[in-house]
């Protein structure tokens, strides 16, 4: 089984909103689950997801920044 997620041309900023959201949505998780728990190490490791997170961002933006076209295609999926 497949869910799309993301699927076609976005206008530069529009994609940068788009994955921006998503990662934010996995930020707002992690940090959720930091905050329910007391074991040190799915605390470091959750803080660590978040900051990997932060950095995929930051590199996906300034690619997008680059790209000389104003249309970008996106395309994400979960299977399962």
């Amino acid at each position: 089984m497949e869910l799309s997620l993301i699927q076609g041309r976005f206008r530069r900023q529009d994609a940068i909103d788009i994955l921006t959201r998503m990662v934010h949505v996995k930020i707002s998780f992690h940090e959720s689950r930091i905050q329910g728990s007391s074991n040190e190490d799915d605390i470091k490791f959750r803080e660590s997801k978040i900051k990997q997170l932060q950095r995929e961002l930051y590199d996906c933006v300034q690619q997008i920044r680059k790209n000389e076209s104003d249309w970008i295609e996106l395309s994400a999926a979960v299977r399962l």
